[in-house]
């Protein structure tokens, strides 16, 4: 191997609750629309025939607690609370009845957007990177390990922004669950361990400026938090 002409990115690595341990990152995929009450409320309607995705950078990665930024070319950046799946074991062509072997925990996950840039893009029928995949753009919780809390299946999950209430809903209103999600994505991605799943946003997504405090939670799962700094 050739020496490096500058030193490698080093790993961007989770929290795991109760453990001294980490969860290294590998890729982050994002699903679509997958509340129908926010395809909605963004002027669309929810595919039931199969999800669709989007991915964010492992690097955007950001802890709960953290301070970030207002991010940069946007004058609408948006909240999407979300549940995130954390894959331990790999798999291809996964089977849904087997999905859940593959799950190591869960967290809450926030999917800021840039949604002046992903509707533009929208627009021009145009990939939304610029829209979703930024700095600080994924934010996430400790994960939670499913031999703890086990497969949450319904349960609340809400997003406070300066303590007033923006979105609640329940998991179990996903139009595609975790196993049909880790099923299908594995039809197309060798799924490894490290890989993260955020699975969608419920209804109630709205902008933020700098100064706001976000606080999320997911019960069973675990609480998330961030604070919108000022613009660089």
């Amino acid at each position: 191997m050739p020496s490096l002409i500058f030193p490698a990115p080093v790993p961007a690595v989770a929290p795991i609750q109760g453990s001294e341990q980490g969860f290294p990152i590998r890729r982050i995929f994002c699903v679509g629309r997958n509340y129908e009450a926010h395809a909605k409320e963004m002027g669309s309607v929810a595919d039931r025939e199969a999800p669709f995705y989007f991915n964010k950078a492992s690097e955007h990665y950001v802890p709960s607690g953290s301070t970030v930024p207002y991010a940069p070319g946007t004058k609408n950046l948006h909240h999407e609370m979300e549940l995130v799946v954390a894959i331990g074991t790999g798999g291809f062509r996964i089977a849904e009845g087997e999905a859940l072997k593959h799950v190591y925990g869960y967290a809450c996950g926030l999917d800021m957007t840039r949604r002046d840039l992903q509707n533009a893009a929208k627009d021009k029928q145009r990939p939304w990177d610029l829209g979703k995949d930024f700095e600080h753009a994924a934010v996430l919780s400790p994960i939670a390990p499913a031999s703890v809390i086990g497969h949450p299946v319904s349960a609340a999950i809400e997003l406070r922004v300066n303590g007033q209430t923006r979105q609640s809903s329940n998991i179990d209103q996903m139009v595609h669950p975790v196993a049909a999600i880790i099923a299908h994505l594995s039809q197309y991605y060798h799924l490894q361990p490290g890989d993260l799943i955020y699975t969608g946003t419920p209804e109630g997504v709205g902008a933020v400026v700098a100064g706001d405090v976000l606080e999320g939670s997911i019960a069973g799962v675990g609480t998330i938090a961030l604070t919108i700094g000022a613009a660089e």
